[in-house]
């Protein structure tokens, strides 16, 4: 399994190479665009092209883009919705003109209404947002990735039934696909603290949304505890989670084609060049324990 981490692009697209580099990072996660507007200025052309050249020369072999949290597309508010999806469009855009291998998105919350009542909008949404930055990059959009949530306050996408279901509201979109989120997953109140409970796992993410649309981890260990509810990433082996279930999960070879992304906190400003290290440490002795199992 490849290992990466999110990188901070402070000083431009660009910057995000050499700190990949630094961190010996295999994959990168980025903000493409403002992660607190909702409106800005796009990279110009030159920039685009710029970043793929310097991600062919680079260690890194893939580039993921996360949208901002401030996109919520289950709502019933028409101005948030306007923007929520004017703003998703600007991220594939932009995130395919970088040559990304998607766009990891939070769908948002239903705010006490419901999942059932904003399926049939959440499918015929994404998939005009795809078409659109299809049309406005004149080329086919990256991927867009759901994220399974935490579970609390309303968030969509808590559990695989009900990303599933979004999949199948989208009429099972090809151009959809999953980033698995550890300390999400964890915090939602799946256990997979050895590797009967992590094959069950992937078991049922096998069977109700398919390996195949699985394009990234979320690699995290969790500040809280099982079936907490709440959004809390720690470094890996220092939270509740724990190094031998983050191994027992992520060791399975039905993984093993997702990358690794470390959203994990550091000393403070995000993932180090030894928490990269850390991880691959994690992944090969889950690995071993499988061998030897």
């Amino acid at each position: 399994m490849r290992v990466g981490a999110d990188v901070s692009t402070a000083g431009g697209l660009l910057s995000a190479f050499p700190r990949a580099e630094a961190m010996k990072a295999d994959v990168i996660q980025i903000r493409c665009l403002s992660s607190r507007a909702w409106h800005g200025p796009r990279p110009t052309e030159e920039t685009l092209a710029a970043f793929r050249v310097a991600q062919a020369a680079s260690r890194v072999s893939a580039t993921f883009c996360h949208a901002p949290y401030l996109i919520n597309l289950a709502t019933d508010n028409d101005e948030l919705a306007k923007k929520s999806f004017e703003n998703l469009v600007d991220n594939l855009v932009v995130a395919t003109g970088l040559g990304s291998a998607g766009v990891v998105l939070h769908i948002g919350s239903h705010l006490g209404r419901g999942t059932d009542s904003v399926l049939e909008t959440l499918g015929s949404t994404l998939c005009a947002a795809l078409d659109e930055a299809s049309d406005a990059a004149r080329e086919a959009s990256c991927p867009l990735l759901l994220e399974n949530t935490a579970g609390g306050g309303g968030t969509i996408g808590r559990s695989f039934d009900e990303l599933a279901r979004i999949f199948d509201a989208a009429g099972g979109d090809g151009r959809l696909g999953v980033c698995l989120d550890t300390q999400h997953l964890f915090a939602s109140g799946i256990s997979y603290a050895n590797l009967l409970e992590a094959d069950a796992v992937v078991g049922s993410l096998e069977a109700t949304i398919g390996l195949s649309r699985l394009q990234c981890i979320h690699l995290n260990d969790s500040k809280v505890e099982l079936g907490s509810n709440r959004d809390r990433h720690e470094n890996l082996g220092s939270g509740m989670i724990g190094r031998a279930a983050l191994g027992a999960l992520c060791s399975h070879p039905g993984l093993d084609h997702a990358p690794a992304v470390l959203e994990v906190p550091g000393d403070g400003t995000g993932p180090r060049k030894e928490d990269v290290a850390g991880a691959r440490r994690i992944l090969a002795a889950g690995a071993k324990r499988r061998a030897t199992t």
